[in-house]
């Protein structure tokens, strides 16, 4: 006894919706977990200098999933499902897992070697400027147009930050000050991924 044609395609487009989707959400569903913990999990889990120089490693990680407070998730929790939208399907699922730990690595690499100063941080903003660009040299060859004009779009952002500052609103957007070199460091780490994945795809093909 098994499932008629409609019905297979039916339950093969379910799982492939779950699928595609879940890696997003799950990130959202984690943040907004710790947001409900309020001011005292924030200070627990955030990035913080100090902290991480006394042993706290797991604010390497942890940092990257609070916030300034709700309007902040919300902020970098729309910009994610819209950045999953565009390119979220030119990866598989492990090959986004890859990502995420490069990008995570590399702008704490940045913020540790870099920015010295920089006291503590917490958001999704500097990773989903990482995935973005993965994402979108992922699927270039497929959609060449569409990557080279937000790709275009992503690095004037870049540029203006780094000349002038935050983007007009964001700041207030966010609730709190904006670092923007977690953009650059996530762009730049979105780079060095998609160049790991590249290179892993190409050792695994036949010869």
């Amino acid at each position: 006894m098994g499932l008629e044609p409609d019905q297979e395609n039916g339950k093969a487009k379910g799982l492939l919706w779950y699928g595609y989707w879940l890696l997003p959400l799950l990130l959202i569903g984690l943040a907004a977990l710790a947001e409900s913990g309020g001011e005292p999990v924030r200070h627990l889990l955030r990035y913080a200098r100090s902290n991480i120089e006394n042993g706290q490693f797991w604010r390497l990680l942890s940092g990257h999933l609070v916030h300034l407070g709700w309007s902040h998730l919300l902020m970098n929790s729309l910009a994610l499902l819209g950045i999953w939208l565009l390119v979220g399907r030119n990866l598989r699922t492990m090959e986004w897992l890859v990502a995420f730990g490069v990008i995570i690595a590399g702008m704490d690499a940045g913020f540790w070697s870099l920015d010295p100063q920089l006291v503590w941080y917490v958001g999704l903003s500097g990773l989903l400027h990482g995935l973005l660009v993965a994402g979108l040299l992922a699927g270039w060859r497929d959609r060449p147009v569409e990557s080279l004009v937000l790709g275009g779009l992503l690095i004037a952002k870049l540029v203006y930050e780094q000349w002038l500052g935050p983007l007009p609103g964001s700041a207030e957007s966010a609730g709190g000050d904006v670092v923007v070199n977690s953009h650059l460091y996530g762009a730049l780490a979105g780079v060095v991924a998609a160049v790991i994945l590249r290179v892993r795809v190409s050792l695994a093909a036949p010869i």
